[in-house]
């Protein structure tokens, strides 16, 4: 589609935006603004890099405010902080450089300022959902004031450091969604009770900050549109706080946003919802509104953003995880950069990793931004022969890395076509816009004029006698099968076999997981909205143990939906069907499941590295990357294709 309106400048508040694309906080992982300086200059290339890109305007930190807590108690919780930024010494210093970098580069530059809720405070000792279950401390109204005067000091210090804006971040189970919210605010003073009671805490909030800084900052609000639980304000609330906000005359934009940390969807949404989902739902806000209204989520492409703007859902768009693929974003969809879209496909890697697995920052379409490279890869001091055997996401990124540093490239892949299992991956609900990974590293591959063989299968007798001066193997892996008894029955097969379409399953399915991942969660959901009966035997003490709360929620409810049983703790250790026989991983104690007609084995996968541990026997200079290494996820390998090509 044509993109015009998305490049259309607007006002808001004291800012003139060149164009309509925000960026909200995103980049946390990437490096701490107010840690080492390296790190703080890693943070601040970043988004210098989406300014330079031609985004409008950057939300451009995580702002946490400070917090108040007895002598030592230690908040807990994701995103729980004891000292916020606003008082750290380096604060205006560092922040003011990111701004002034940013401006300079034409883009406009805030913050937001968040407390998140329970953490440990709360407007009563309510719940928010069932998945944190500590009590906050109920705010006193002395506290309160605290808090109050804090934002204010801390919406000062973002102007002292150059800002342009403050973003209130009323979602999301933060401190102000707290008192916003009827399920979390019971209190029966000036703080609870009735709406305009509940309204009372942001109410001095914004009047305090526009009291401290006047109009010099455009400040917004980031809104849930509704509370997805239980008890929480619904669409109609959400329509009346967004009004309420906009006659208290100190607010100038409303950033309208879904989902909860943790829940069905999360506020960092899988692909497994529509791009741009729930943007006629904050058309509903915009009809209401003299405000100009902020959409933003699974905003992926520009396209997206175009039509949520055509269709007049909002005034301007936020795009996070879109950025992290590619900072490019505004320049290429208009056309300033004439190099290839890098798309996001929605692994939501970029945080599982950190948050479920304590590792570093990484994107699986973006290795090089995980690596913290901020420059073009340095050209190969000397250009070598590479042939590389495999054409999944591990052997492709290796081959484009190694090209654009001057190398020559021939890639060798068995199959028809690239992608290797990441095709059988595109199968899974939510996981379709893997394939756009697949095309985009093909078209890379043809820009750079990679020799490219399909159809050929590599032989240790060809290898050997191949003239490259570098191999390196990204072989990919076979399914596991785990040694059960009675695993040989003729109705016993692997997830791999089914996606393709290899056997059929029958109608009551026993699913064997041993992979702590999506995979087995999507196959299952995939199982069950084909009408079948599914039991998912998972032998950890809960599913997926390296998906993060962002994901976990979708995949668990849409499994709840589709009728599908989780038995956890349950490791299955013989098949006599109709019949599986489990034991628990931690009595011992045996159990006997009935009724099946089929078992699925989803027990992950076995490196091919049977060519590697030859071939390194007889020649040196050869590698060994991807699932061929150590089977994994899609990022691992993208990341060791990078890192491999960056080092030849």
């Amino acid at each position: 589609m044509a993109l015009a309106l998305m490049f259309e400048p607007i006002r808001i508040g004291g800012m003139t935006v060149r164009n309509r694309i925000a960026a909200p906080p995103h980049a946390a992982m990437l490096g701490a603004l107010l840690g080492t300086e390296e790190e703080a200059e890693r943070y601040i290339s970043y988004w210098a890099s989406l300014a330079r890109g031609g985004t409008g305007y950057l939300v451009a930190l995580n702002g946490f405010v400070e917090n108040i807590c007895p002598p030592g108690f230690d908040p807990q919780g994701v995103g729980s902080r004891k000292g916020g930024v606003f008082r750290h010494p380096l604060f205006i210093e560092r922040m003011g450089r990111l701004a002034a970098e940013a401006k300079g580069l034409g883009a406009c530059v805030g913050t937001q300022m968040i407390m998140q809720g329970g953490m440990p405070h709360g407007p009563s000792p309510a719940l928010s959902g069932p998945v944190i279950n500590l009590i906050p401390h109920a705010l006193t109204r002395r506290e309160i004031g605290w808090f109050v005067a804090e934002y204010r000091h801390s919406a000062e210090q973002a102007l002292a450091a150059g800002l342009g804006a403050v973003e209130l971040h009323a979602n999301h189970d933060d401190l102000i969604e707290w008192f916003l919210s009827p399920l979390t605010n019971q209190r029966s003073d000036d703080y609870g009770g009735s709406f305009e009671k509940r309204m009372a805490f942001l109410g001095e909030i914004l009047a305090e900050i526009r009291e401290g800084v006047g109009r010099q900052l455009t400040v917004g609000v980031r809104l849930n549109m509704t509370e997805a639980e239980p008890g929480g304000y619904d669409a109609a609330q959400g329509l009346a706080i967004a009004g309420w906000l906009q006659q208290t005359g100190h607010v100038d934009y409303v950033h309208c946003v879904m989902g909860t940390g943790w829940g069905f969807p999360s506020y960092i949404q899988t692909g497994h919802f529509r791009p741009g989902q729930w943007a006629d739902m904050a058309g509903r806000f915009k009809r209401q509104l003299d405000l100009p209204v902020i959409y933003g989520g699974r905003v992926n492409r520009p396209e997206v953003a175009e039509e949520i703007l055509a269709a007049g859902h909002a005034d301007m768009v936020a795009v996070g995880r879109a950025h992290l693929a590619d900072a490019g974003f505004v320049a290429k969809a208009r056309g300033d950069d004439a190099r290839l879209f890098r798309p996001c496909i929605g692994t939501n890697d970029c945080i599982n990793r950190g948050v479920a697995e304590g590792l570093p920052f990484a994107c699986t379409v973006n290795p090089a931004l995980g690596l913290g490279d901020r420059a073009a890869l340095a050209p190969a001091e000397k250009a070598r022969n590479l042939l590389v055997v495999g054409g999944g996401p591990a052997g492709m990124q290796l081959a484009i890395t190694a090209r654009e540093r001057g190398h020559q490239v021939e890639l060798w892949e068995k199959a028809d076509e690239l992608g290797g299992q990441v095709l059988l991956a595109t199968k899974l609900p939510g996981q379709a816009a893997f394939i756009d990974l697949v095309r985009y590293q093909a078209r890379r591959l043809e820009e750079l004029g990679v020799t490219v063989r399909l159809g050929t299968e590599a032989t240790h007798e060809a290898l050997a006698d191949h003239g490259a001066d570098v191999i390196a193997l990204a072989t990919g892996a076979t399914a596991r099968r785990p040694a059960i008894e009675g695993a040989d029955h003729p109705a016993v097969c692997d997830m791999w076999q089914v996606l393709r379409d290899e056997v059929e399953v029958g109608d009551k399915v026993a699913l064997v997981v041993q992979e702590d991942h999506v995979a087995p969660l999507a196959f299952g959901d995939l199982l069950a909205r084909q009408g079948k009966q599914v039991t998912l035997f998972i032998q950890t003490n809960g599913p997926a143990p390296l998906v993060s709360r962002y994901s976990i929620g979708t995949l668990l409810g849409r499994l709840s939906q589709a009728g599908a049983r989780l038995i956890c703790m349950e490791a299955v250790t013989a098949i006599d069907l109709p019949a599986i026989r489990t034991r628990n991983i931690y009595s011992q104690r045996e159990a006997v499941h009935s009724g099946f007609d089929s078992v699925v084995l989803a027990c992950g996968g076995m490196p091919e590295a049977g060519l590697f541990a030859r071939l390194e026997e007889a020649r040196a200079d050869v590698h060994v990357l991807g699932d061929a290494y150590a089977p994994r996820r899609i990022v691992f390998a993208t990341q060791q294709g990078y890192a491999l090509g960056k080092s030849l």
